[in-house]
């Protein structure tokens, strides 16, 4: 029966060339959720799950059988495994020789924050991410027969970069499925790498089903970026690396997605250190981890674009979440305008370019959700920096903005010769620099005044307001345009 959309995808690879038909679910939240649910996930046996044969039940149980064939064993609620330390110290003994051990040097935000702030910058991992890791031993523990047949999985960008360049250089086919929304810059670097690219699906759940599909039909192994047992031991030897970096500290930050990264690094971090606390840090714009602990297991979580697009996973992972659960101090939920801000900070005074999922520890900080280490020593994991060019600038504005030093305002003047001149004289008088201005006479009703809307820049929020009340002073008519993502110095998003 045809419960979806169906497809006829033509995959070219190194060595062969074929055709597969690929039943797309239609996307009610009954199905996700039972899709991410219901894993027995077997990408090398054709096994029939047994069906519930109830009549009312039957177009669910077709549903769920489909659904059933295209999953990972390694990755099932019906087969958690969590992650111990020995895994971790094993999987940094097998990829030392092929992955840097990243700096971890003390930040300059240090003075601000008013806490002791060390950076972990996993941005500098030759892909770009801590990816590397998980991807490289994940590689390394296949059989001789799975490493001819080679691997496949799908991802966004980091993981499916890390897979790539790993497997290149280790000579193992790879094969990638990437959604139309990740970012183009992404899928070249992957292709630089030698592996196949197929970009098909609007979200993550279309590219994993047809990866999945793929996988069974090649009968290659199928590597999920962040629940995948060697994946997550792999992340974990970073939390191995700051233990042996900040003897003395206090707290790990670590970004949230689908729960790998943090899972390692917890295991790694708590086995040697049991009083540390360990912070996961999310968007609010794709909260999956904060609702799968209201839920008490992984549920399917709608996500909204977002800066952090690393983050946005859906559903976190079963073996991710059974293994960080026990050893997770603290959750926090930030905005996206503490995000743009903290990449902005980053920049400025680190001089590090970082995705918004690595940004999302600092600006946890800024937001004020994590003042009880005033004073303390804190671990900040910058864990990625592969960050599109246009979104980046978009991000440096957005978080002038926030921080008030990027202002736009509409004003009424005299439209005699030298009203403009002497606008733009009052606010030079103020040091403010103009990054635009346009005038508009067709729409306003005094024939004998212009509507002028300018963007400048400011130093800081005391700037700006002194601009605002010298705007006030000086003409009848001034708009200003507050957007929601603007922050005073006073506001944070910690709990009253």
């Amino acid at each position: 029966m045809n419960f979806g959309r169906e497809c006829t995808v033509e995959i070219i690879s190194r060595d062969s060339t074929f055709k597969i038909m690929v039943n797309t679910p239609k996307k009610s939240s009954t199905d996700v959720v039972d899709k991410e649910k219901d894993n027995p996930r077997d990408n090398h046996t054709n096994a029939t799950p047994t069906l519930n044969t109830s009549p009312d039940k039957a177009k669910v149980t077709e549903v769920d059988k489909t659904l059933r064939e295209l999953e990972d064993p390694l990755c099932s609620p019906n087969n958690v495994q969590k992650i111990t330390f020995q895994d971790v110290t094993t999987a940094a003994f097998l990829i030392k020789g092929g992955i840097e051990c990243t700096p971890c040097p003390k930040s300059q935000l240090s003075g601000q924050l008013g806490m002791t702030i060390y950076l972990k910058k996993e941005f500098q991992q030759y892909t770009g991410s801590f990816k590397e890791r998980g991807a490289r031993y994940a590689l390394l523990m296949l059989s001789n027969e799975q490493k001819q047949r080679g691997v496949i999985s799908a991802s966004l960008g980091n993981h499916a970069q890390g897979l790539s360049y790993h497997a290149q250089s280790l000579n193992i086919p790879c094969t990638v499925v990437m959604p139309a929304a990740a970012p183009i810059m992404k899928i070249q670097k992957c292709r630089n790498y030698g592996a196949n690219v197929i970009v098909h699906g609007c979200d993550m759940a279309e590219s994993k089903n047809l990866a999945m599909a793929i996988s069974k039909e090649k009968k290659i192994a199928y590597i999920n970026g962040y629940d995948h047992p060697h994946i997550i031991a792999g992340q974990g030897t970073i939390g191995l690396e700051i233990c042996e970096q900040v003897k003395d500290a206090d707290a790990i930050v670590v970004p949230v997605g689908g729960g790998g990264l943090i899972a390692g690094v917890a295991s790694a971090a708590k086995s040697l250190r049991p009083n540390i606390k360990i912070i996961g840090v999310e968007s609010e714009k794709c909260q999956s981890f904060t609702n799968a602990m209201k839920n008490g297991a992984p549920i399917y979580t709608q996500n909204l674009p977002t800066l952090a697009d690393g983050l946005a996973v859906p559903c976190v992972g079963y073996n991710a979440f059974a293994t960080v659960l026990p050893l997770l101090d603290k959750m926090v939920v930030v905005k996206e305008e503490w995000i743009a801000l903290a990449i902005l900070r980053l920049v400025e005074l680190e001089k590090c370019v970082v995705e918004g999922a690595g940004a999302a520890g600092l600006a946890a900080i800024l937001a004020g959700h994590l003042n009880e280490f005033k004073g303390k020593r804190v671990v900040l994991l910058l864990c990625g920096g592969n960050i599109d060019t246009t979104i980046f600038g978009r991000c440096l504005e957005r978080g002038l903005a926030a921080e008030g030093r990027l202002l736009k305002f509409t004003v009424t003047v005299s439209d005699r010769p030298g009203g403009i001149s002497d606008l733009c004289k009052l606010m030079a008088s103020v040091g403010v620099s103009i990054k635009d201005i346009m005038h508009e006479r067709a729409f306003i009703r005094d024939i004998y005044s212009v509507e002028v809307k300018v963007i400048c820049e400011t130093r800081d929020w005391e700037h700006s307001e002194e601009l605002r009340k010298l705007l006030t002073e000086n003409y009848t008519r001034v708009i200003f345009s507050d957007v929601p993502l603007a922050i005073t110095p006073t506001e944070t998003d910690a709990p009253k």
